[in-house]
């Protein structure tokens, strides 16, 4: 348990920020649960559609640095090469 006042106000902010940190990065595997259901789902133009809107919100989360760069851009390259896939 912290003992001093700066202590304990460092607590509570890691606890908020890890609290945030944590909604974040569910939304943000929300998103690619979201591109892959519309791969399953059969239709090219949906999944399409669907990775575009959903990869800036990704794309945010390699800025805030709750994933790292390398991680997100092998996800978007395995999707997009699913999606690609799609046609033939």
């Amino acid at each position: 348990m912290a003992n001093s006042a700066q202590a304990r106000k460092r607590a509570r902010q890691s606890e908020v920020r890890r609290q945030h940190n944590a909604s974040l990065r569910s939304s943000m595997r929300t998103s690619v649960k979201k591109i892959i259901k519309a791969i399953q789902g059969g239709d090219q133009a949906a999944a399409n559609a669907a990775f575009k809107a959903e990869m800036p919100t990704v794309d945010g989360m390699v800025n805030k640095g709750l994933a790292h760069k390398n991680t997100i851009a092998r996800q978007k390259s395995r999707l997009n090469a699913r999606i690609k896939a799609m046609a033939s």
